[in-house]
């Protein structure tokens, strides 16, 4: 068996000791596992070196390898262990093998359960971006956070004109300069419009703060030239602005370690799924795993690349027949499709 990391191939038996680290905030739990089948498990603090000091005192002279799962707790590990020359799996949690049927979880189990994942070669590891695209990630999910909070000020200020009978000042519901002004000098009683202002300030706050949140992401984009190239790579594709383009990249980091589109959309869950068995194939609807926000930009971007792309344009409407129905559906999935199927050539090329 054998581990894909860091594009290198992790080999069981190239090591003698493997450490599953199951880690919390403040500790972890740390089970050491060898070939012989012998274990040892304690917890400590959550710090490299208690850690590396228990393995140079218990197994000097031998191969020790670490994995854990990947969580709210980050990278840090990862990098400090790998700093020191020593091999470290960051597993998905959702990819870590289960029995049926299993009823307790505890820390010392999860631990003993990743020490002998890793020992037998059932582990998948996730790809560790580097200190550029994380930093990355951080801005394009504070933007994100800003647009959802920005939409939900919206929908909050509509339900109380709503409840209070009040007529949105747009016809068309929209939240032009013009419908601000009138949501502002509404005539309405004194506690609606103190709830309204404050709903408005909010609104304000949240569309200045995602304005700062992609200046900056602009910014931090061109003073990296690497970014700078990736980006510029990915708005030469129709449909791909400076918004889906900057999270593509925060979310797949290094392009050079992309070998086909057909990757990028295994990663995003744009992929039929599929259950098949014998000579009956049964595929559904995409898998819709990974970035499920990354993949609501796409659906845009490819309605966007569906109209400027005769291709694409040609290849959508040669989609199955669909009942009226599952009309939406189908137009998601084709959408999503046409994206990952326009990916796959131009990473190709």
């Amino acid at each position: 068996m054998t581990i894909q990391i860091e594009g290198r191939r992790f080999i069981p038996r190239e090591y003698d000791v493997f450490a599953g680290l199951d880690v919390d905030k403040k500790s972890m739990s740390v089970t050491f596992a060898d070939h012989a089948g012998s274990q040892r498990a304690l917890r400590m603090a959550h710090e490299v070196t208690p850690l590396l000091n228990y393995v140079r005192k218990h197994f000097a002279g031998q191969r020790v390898a670490f994995a854990y799962e990947a969580g709210p707790t980050g990278f840090g590990l990862h990098d400090e262990l790998v700093r020191r020359a020593y091999t470290c799996v960051v597993v998905a949690p959702s990819k870590v093998p289960r029995a049926p049927g299993e009823r307790v979880k505890t820390n010392r189990l999860d631990s003993r359960k990743l020490a002998e994942s890793l020992r037998g070669g059932q582990l998948h590891s996730i790809h560790v971006p580097s200190g550029v695209y994380r930093n990355l990630r951080h801005l394009v999910q504070m933007r994100d956070t800003h647009v959802r909070q920005l939409t939900s000020s919206k929908l909050r200020i509509k339900s109380l004109l709503l409840y209070e009978g009040i007529a949105f000042p747009d016809p068309h519901e929209k939240w032009s300069a013009r419908a601000l002004r009138e949501l502002q000098t509404l005539p309405c009683s004194e506690t609606v419009r103190f709830k309204l202002d404050d709903l408005l300030d909010t609104l304000h706050f949240h569309f200045q703060a995602a304005a700062r949140a992609t200046k900056q992401i602009r910014q931090y984009c061109l003073d990296d030239p690497e970014l700078q190239q990736s980006i510029e790579m990915l708005l030469s594709l129709p449909g791909i602005g400076w918004i889906v383009a900057s999270h593509l990249v925060a979310r797949l980091g290094n392009p050079q370690e992309i070998k086909n589109g057909r990757q990028i959309a295994g990663f995003l869950g744009i992929v039929s799924s599929e259950h098949s068995t014998g000579e009956k194939e049964n595929r559904g609807e995409i898998t819709r795993c990974g970035d499920s926000r990354l993949r609501n930009k796409l659906i845009q971007s490819a309605w966007t690349a569906i109209k400027k792309d005769p291709e694409l344009r040609e290849f959508y409407r040669r989609g199955p027949q669909t009942d009226k129905s599952d009309l939406c559906s189908f137009e998601r999935t084709t959408a999503l499709r046409c994206a990952a199927g326009y990916f796959d050539s131009s990473f190709d090329h």
